[in-house]
């Protein structure tokens, strides 16, 4: 007979021939033949916004109330403060998934706070077993969901840093007497996370030491007999009065709700992944058949005369993986959906007047009589991914595994940040405005691994090749890119670390707009477009902007043409009545096309004046091929006022040094390029536009640019080119390398191409 390592209780049969079983087949099969829910009546579907309308009245319900009255730590102390374990983070999960389909900033924002309260950390620091605590890494799902949304290397860092530490102890071998996962709730706590992780970064270390972990809590608490989980191994020896076994409703509830999420993410060609999916069958299968008239789960699953009343934490996560398992085409749906909508209306009877998910069993282990008015953050994050899915039945299977959500635009990532408070020592604004001199001070003279970390020594530049420019002067060089990043490529980035900048570049040239955050920091910020001088053909400007002076030359490029609040390198602006009207930065943006072949964006600008009545705004695209210098950029602009408008292209006189560069201009070929002052260490910048000579009505000069004016009708849109080049660059070495190139250009003005 076979015993288990911990209590030496004998194990299963059954149990024990899929522990020896080698193959995928006779695993399945011994699921295949699971009894099926019987088929009731047709239900119908619940109306989606009727359910959206009772999740955000839950959503604001428990924001509300963890705002009033915080979840107390565990940690001896009286402090009370958000919580980060298990009780709020199955909430922060349910909540996270809410806010993709409301984008309500109320949401992320109290989501950012208890991330940022936690600095994006897990508790668990003061012992080895601690670390390891599924319980703790709950909440790593949503740092990996604010991670998927904005892009933050250190939102992630930490948590990705205790799973690193985990993997050797999840996956070790032999097999220790005791197991990691020893209760079912931490199914649904650290495999979902893992499991993401390895989705996040390609990386199959994550989902290997996810599944061997699974696995082995699944050889001592499954029970093959009944297809449920036991909730530990305390349990599987116990019985009631009447000899039944005791299978908790909500420790069977965090298993097939931690499958679902876990599914979601794990390969579609991960050699076990038939395991999971059998396993779930069986027991959603055991499950519909234990559902109770009323429409909900008994709190033991075997006792339901002993548990009469009613309790939703087990019910919902029933309901939440029987539905989940419907919309992916995993379970039957006239088979399920009867018993999900039966049990979806069960739960709405239980929402209190305050708009809470009432009946909700306390934090334990076992069941337990629960009172209507029970409440807890678990239950309403349990409820919200209920709902989820139950608005979805309604809509085509979504095939597995699904994509993370996709970058927020910055207008959302602004709204739904946290401001933090300033410290307690700055008063006033004569201080505020030192203490951000300060915050300057460190950018440009405190340590930086980037750039001085370990193995990099004061930059020597090399003597210059034959026919080649000598380099600016440099204090330290950036270290050499990561394997596979120092392929040329196209690419376009959202920098929401550096005021919503947005980057673009391929392998001859480099630009950057600016965003809504920099209005805030330097204004009158304004959407004049930036040239980067590039001396290396893979994408450099990541790199430079994370040393924190991207205006000094760290062997890869530079950042020394100034904007200001001029038209910089092809940006534009509405000519009316002898004055340039200009828009703020960009108000919306959307990435088309992140390389490698070609970067291309899309930018929208909020109405601006031009002149005392009429108002315009502009939608413009940006696309980058490999293998130019040039930009071709389509203008679409709207009107509250009919009749054309005169739209001014230009280039900056000055960005780089106190006296005019030069210009060279073909009105009659369209062809305008610009040779600046030339600084003694970094160099020349060159500017060029390519523009539709018919459409050209002047070129004036202003104090701050050249406008090629041109006449332009609402609602159709406009095709021009920008190009940029520098002399200490890869490609051109002197002004008549660079108006060679421009004017031999064939530029395409058809907007639909």
């Amino acid at each position: 007979m076979l015993f288990s390592k911990r209590n030496q209780a004998p194990l299963h049969a059954g149990l024990a021939v899929l522990l020896c079983a080698t193959a995928l087949s006779p695993f399945a099969a011994a699921h295949a033949a699971a009894p099926r829910p019987t088929v009731a009546v047709a239900a119908q579907v619940p109306d989606a916004a009727a359910v959206l309308a009772v999740l955000k009245r839950a959503n604001k319900a428990q924001i509300d109330a963890m705002r009033a009255e915080p979840i107390p730590l565990t940690t001896g102390g009286a402090v009370r403060e958000i919580s980060s374990n298990w009780v709020a983070a199955t909430y922060y999960i349910g909540a996270a998934r809410l806010a993709r389909v409301t984008g309500d900033v109320e949401t992320l924002k109290f989501l950012t706070e208890a991330a940022e309260h936690y600095n994006y950390g897990l508790r668990g620091a003061r012992s080895g077993k601690a670390m390891l605590n599924a319980d703790e890494w709950a909440i790593g799902d949503l740092y990996q969901e604010l991670y998927a949304r904005r892009g933050q290397e250190g939102v992630i860092m930490p948590l990705r840093q205790r799973l690193d530490w985990s993997l050797p102890h999840l996956r070790r071998q032999p097999v220790p007497e005791h197991l990691v996962w020893w209760w079912s709730d931490a199914l649904f706590m650290a495999p979902p996370v893992l499991s993401r992780m390895g989705a996040m970064t390609g990386e199959k270390k994550y989902f290997d030491a996810m599944d061997t972990q699974w696995w082995r809590t699944f050889a001592r608490l499954y029970d093959p007999d009944e297809s449920l989980y036991f909730r530990d191994e305390r349990f599987i020896e116990r019985r009631d009065e009447n000899g039944r076994k005791i299978f908790w409703s909500r420790g069977n509830g965090w298993v097939m709700g931690g499958m679902a999420r876990l599914l979601e993410s794990l390969p579609a060609d991960y050699i076990n992944r038939p395991r999971y999916l059998a396993i779930f069958r069986a027991m959603s299968a055991r499950v519909a058949g234990l559902q109770r008239t009323d429409g909900l789960w008994a709190a033991s699953l075997m006792q339901p005369e002993r548990f009469p009343e009613a309790e939703t934490s087990g019910s919902a996560f029933f309901v939440y993986a029987l539905a989940w398992g419907i919309n992916h085409g995993v379970l039957d749906r006239a088979t399920y959906l009867p018993v999900v909508v039966k049990g979806w209306n069960a739960l709405e009877r239980q929402v209190l007047p305050n708009g809470m998910i009432g009946a909700v069993q306390k934090t334990g282990d076992q069941p337990v009589t629960t009172a209507p008015t029970d409440i807890g953050p678990y239950g309403t994050g349990a409820f919200l991914l209920a709902g989820l899915e139950v608005m979805n039945l309604g809509k085509p299977e979504t095939t597995l595994p699904l994509a993370d959500p996709k970058s927020d635009p910055a207008t959302l990532v602004s709204a739904s940040t946290p401001t933090p408070a300033l410290p307690r020592t700055v008063r006033g604004p004569e201080e505020t405005q030192r203490h951000a001199t300060e915050m300057k001070a460190v950018a440009a003279l405190a340590y930086d691994p980037m750039v001085e970390g370990p193995g990099l020594a004061p930059a020597q530049v090399p003597p210059a090749a034959p026919g080649q420019p000598t380099p600016p002067k440099m204090i330290y060089r950036l270290a050499p890119p990561p394997a596979g990043q120092e392929k040329p490529r196209a690419t376009v980035r959202y920098a929401p670390e550096r005021y919503d900048d947005i980057l673009w570049e391929n392998d001859r040239t480099a630009h950057r707009i600016y965003g809504p955050a920099l209005e805030q920091y330097e204004p009158p910020s304004t959407s004049g477009i930036d040239a980067w001088g590039k001396s290396v053909r893979y994408p450099f400007m990541t790199r430079q902007l994370r040393t924190g002076d991207q205006h000094a030359y760290h062997g890869e490029g530079i950042d020394y043409y100034n904007v200001k609040t001029y038209r910089g390198a092809g940006g534009l602006g509405v000519w009316d009545g002898g004055k340039l009207w200009v828009s703020r930065n960009w108000k919306d943006y959307k990435i088309l096309k992140d390389g490698p072949d070609v970067a291309s964006f899309k930018v929208s600008y909020a109405p601006w004046k031009v002149g005392e009545k009429r108002e315009v705004w502009e939608s413009r695209t940006f696309t980058l091929p490999m293998g130019t210098n040039f930009t071709r950029l389509v203008s679409t602009f709207g009107s509250n006022a009919k009749g054309p408008l005169t739209v001014a292209l230009g280039i900056s006189k000055k960005p780089t040094a106190a006296t005019a560069g030069d210009l060279k201009a073909d009105k009659a070929k369209g062809v305008f390029s610009f040779w600046d002052v030339t600084d003694p260490d970094k160099g020349t910048m060159g500017v060029a536009l390519l523009i539709d000579p018919r459409q050209i009505v002047d070129v004036v000069e202003t104090d701050s640019d050249w406008l090629v004016l041109v006449k332009v009708t609402p609602g159709k849109p406009f095709v021009y080119y920008m190009g940029a080049a520098w002399d200490k660059g890869l490609d051109f070495h002197s002004r008549a390398d660079w108006e060679a190139y421009v004017f031999a250009q064939k530029p395409d003005f058809n907007p639909g191409k």
